[in-house]
């Protein structure tokens, strides 16, 4: 099979007293014209220390164990300690038998508007309000650590995603965008709302088949790793036909795409016209990665 590697933002060498993630922060402040200001260069040193200094589970992660993630906050312009930007979430996973780390959680959250006073005390506090930069940031921490185990164990991240929604809740009070379910069909609300729907019950069980039966197979019989990727994926076919378009299923290509036409455009040949076909139907808008895929 052609070699494929994800474009690894995640190589880095990160050394930390880290818990269950090894995270990268980056704040990108280029569109203020002040990047350099000394405020921006401390939080980012704040959030790094946040992310992977706090303890997020009742569970212990060995270091091979933690999860490999990024956060990159792009800070659109501020006033005084008052910052409006957005923040690109980030996560993969290794493969079994392989050196190779597959994407699961790729998130573009636009409605991040947040207030930060330099050296501010960061905690965070699992049933109360504390801020939205850290609502924002320990939703996104819930939903990498749900949509890792999902990959793990049939429905492994229900802890997470429960503790993702508590969140959401209780940030409604704050007043910022992205927590209701009137500002629109692509927040945070409905993010974690749909994953925990029967609604969208697939989605989760792609999750796992993708990678277990999939992915970590492909070391041992790439032809059958292959094969039950496909078939991963055409159980969401039947999420499509019950919620058309729906936004999950965004979010699950906005990760997957460009592996997808990797694992299927070479290797040994299987019958994958079913699959283009159904990619096709519930993911048009990758419609040229698919057009690539070598019968």
């Amino acid at each position: 099979m052609r070699k494929f590697i994800y474009f690894l933002l995640f190589t880095f060498s990160f050394q930390s007293y880290s818990q269950e993630l090894n995270c990268e922060v980056i704040v990108n402040a280029q569109l203020t014209g002040n990047e350099n200001v000394q405020v921006f260069k401390t939080l980012e040193r704040q959030l790094k220390e946040f992310i992977n200094n706090t303890t997020w589970t009742n569970k212990t992660f060995k270091p091979q164990e933690r999860i490999n993630c990024s956060m990159v906050i792009n800070v659109n312009d501020y006033t005084n300690d008052i910052f409006n930007g957005s923040i690109q979430v980030q996560s993969v996973r290794p493969v079994y038998g392989s050196s190779y780390s597959t994407p699961v959680y790729n998130y573009n959250d636009k409605d991040f508007d947040f207030q930060y006073l330099e050296f501010q005390n960061m905690v965070y506090n699992e049933n109360q309000f504390e801020s939205n930069l850290i609502s924002v940031l320990a939703f996104h921490v819930y939903m990498i650590l749900g949509m890792d185990a999902d990959t793990f164990s049939p429905k492994g991240g229900a802890e997470y995603y429960t503790q993702a929604q508590v969140i959401s809740n209780y940030s409604q009070q704050g007043n910022f965008s992205g927590w209701k379910l009137e500002d629109g069909n692509q927040s945070r609300f409905i993010l974690i709302d749909n994953v925990l729907s029967d609604t969208y019950k697939e989605f989760r069980d792609v999750l796992y088949e993708y990678h277990r039966s999939g992915l970590d197979q492909m070391s041992k019989d790439t032809k059958e790793g292959k094969l039950a990727i496909a078939k991963s994926i055409g159980a969401l076919k039947q999420m499509n036909s019950r919620r058309p378009n729906s936004y999950l299923l965004r979010v699950f290509f906005d990760a997957k795409a460009e592996e997808i036409e990797d694992v299927f455009s070479g290797g040994p040949t299987v019958n994958i016209s079913d699959l283009v076909s159904t990619l096709t139907k519930i993911a048009p808008m990758h419609a040229s990665k698919w057009r690539n895929i070598n019968f």
